[in-house]
């Protein structure tokens, strides 16, 4: 458990138009935020599975004053949108769509090249997303819920030999406002 879904496999996919935009990426601050389930389940129908009221409260802390990045889908999801006190960057492949208050980007260089590079900005998904910018991000911030749910939605396994554990809290008793227990893990990149 303790290395949280962590793959062995090491078998690099990144070509070298991934490379090129990878390198020029190192020098932005591109961090994943997510909470995923024991079976990666991370959504179905376009929505959370769970409401854990402190991970919400932690998200909003992480990324306030920060530019997130999402689909189209994640970005109509969200209860409340814009999200206050967040740029925000949404991911289309129709071109010159457009949506109020947000920054529209048709690509992953496209979204890239609008990122703020002075701050973190959080990849906050939905699937597709975290799948298309897992090899650009140099840090994770995962909330592990030790559940399993039904899901159409998930998130991709990590590659062991990439991530290290940085910091890790435990929450195992579940409560009102927060029914199952959680882990929060932060992995920064290790090679």
């Amino acid at each position: 458990m303790s290395d949280f879904l962590l793959s062995t496999d090491s078998t690099d996919s990144t070509d070298s138009t991934d490379s090129t935009i990878l390198t020029n990426s190192t020098k932005m601050n591109i961090s994943i935020i997510v909470a995923v389930a024991k079976n990666n389940a991370i959504g179905k129908d376009n929505k959370l599975l769970w409401h854990l009221s402190e991970d919400l409260k932690r998200f909003k802390k992480l990324t306030t004053g920060h530019t997130i990045v999402m689909g189209k889908n994640t970005y109509y999801s969200l209860p409340n949108r814009p999200l206050p006190n967040r740029r925000h960057i949404i991911l289309t492949d129709i071109p010159g769509e457009q949506i109020d208050g947000c920054i529209m980007a048709y690509s992953i260089e496209d979204a890239i090249s609008k990122m703020d590079r002075d701050e973190e900005n959080f990849i906050i998904g939905g699937a597709s997303i975290y799948r298309q910018f897992l090899s650009y991000a140099n840090k994770l911030y995962i909330t592990w819920v030790h559940h399993e749910f039904e899901a159409d939605t998930f998130f991709p396994e990590l590659d062991k030999a990439e991530w290290k554990i940085m910091s890790k809290e435990d929450f195992p008793n579940p409560d009102e406002k927060n029914p199952y227990p959680y882990t929060y893990v932060i992995y920064e990149r290790s090679k």
